[in-house]
């Protein structure tokens, strides 16, 4: 008689953007502790960043389930290098990625391989590929997008997903085929650039009040970057700009936002985070009307801040 026993996929922590063709690879699936804290109602006891105090807190008591964690240094956030130090100490097996500060490949292979043996060694080179076919799909509808032909809301959905594809490809690309497109009218072209807002509703609430994002910074890179083996990965993913210098950032954004065809941005900053530092940096180098924003606990978008962009609404047309 024979027995199908299924074979255990472990679940892999992420605490930022690493190679999910590279997890996959490695028969891991990836998930980002990021994706559940919009939707959450948890407010930690002692934070800074809610992003970061609310997976290391969900995690020092076992309400998320993983078998390991990767935490990213060097990338968009730098709050997780120490919370992710309390998760290890906790007893989580816990590997350490680092970017290259100066976008060298080779460094980030080294990276790479060694995330690669942590991981247990790649299994599937398929999975590169198939990943690959995927995130071109995620091109699809950023473009379209952009062209009014699928709300900013349910593209950015999909988008921020691809950080860990839902840690499961099949069901990906149902969640991609279930996207309808329709005719939306754009009159106002917001880039959102940035850390994603914490708040589960904010395009939704934008796209209300007459603004229609068509370029979400963070996402857009996890679907810009890929490859076919580790070398192609490192020589794509050592231009993540969130790991790179700013004016490498600024000059990658200034050809997006003209490329997108933008008329303001909004630049979402996120309580004690080092990306408020960046503020007085991007309004002096985007020439581009800039509403700054700041959020703390995940929720819905606050009533303050749905008349600050109502109010930027109103000023992007009067400039016309």
């Amino acid at each position: 008689m024979l027995i199908n026993h299924r074979m255990y996929v472990p679940k892999i922590g992420i605490t930022a953007l690493v190679s999910p063709e590279l997890i996959f690879a490695c028969r891991g699936e990836p998930f980002d502790v990021n994706n559940i804290i919009p939707a959450s109602r948890i407010y930690p006891a002692n934070k800074l960043c809610a992003w970061t105090a609310i997976w290391k807190e969900m995690l020092l008591k076992r309400e998320i389930a993983i078998d390991s964690l990767v935490v990213v240094a060097g990338g968009d956030c730098h709050n997780a290098l120490v919370d992710g130090q309390k998760a290890a100490m906790s007893g989580i097996p816990t590997h350490f990625f680092f970017y290259p500060f100066d976008g060298d490949p080779e460094y980030l292979e080294l990276q790479l391989y060694r995330l690669s043996d942590f991981l247990g060694g790649i299994e599937s080179f398929e999975k590169f590929k198939e990943i690959k076919r995927l995130k071109e799909l995620g091109q699809m509808i950023d473009k379209r997008r952009c062209q009014g032909k699928i709300s900013s809301g349910e593209a950015f959905r999909i988008l921020i997903s691809f950080s860990d594809l839902l840690g499961d490809l099949n069901r990906f690309k149902r969640a991609i085929e279930s996207i309808r497109e329709s005719n939306i009218e754009i009159k106002n072209r917001v880039a959102l650039i940035g850390v994603p807002p914490i708040y589960y509703d904010f395009h939704e609430t934008a796209e209300s009040l007459g603004l229609q994002i068509v370029f979400d910074e963070l996402p857009y890179e996890f679907i810009r970057h890929g490859g076919t083996d580790i070398r192609e990965i490192a020589r794509d993913y050592c231009d993540y700009t969130f790991a790179r210098p700013l004016d490498f950032r600024i000059d990658f954004l200034r050809k997006e936002l003209e490329r997108r065809d933008v008329d303001g941005v909004i630049h979402y900053t996120q309580f004690a985070c080092h990306h408020m530092l960046e503020d007085e940096v991007l309004r002096a180098e985007l020439d581009y009307p800039i509403l700054t924003i700041q959020g703390d606990l995940p929720g819905n978008t606050p009533q303050q801040i749905k008349l600050r962009l109502e109010a930027f609404r109103e000023m992007l047309e009067r400039l016309r």
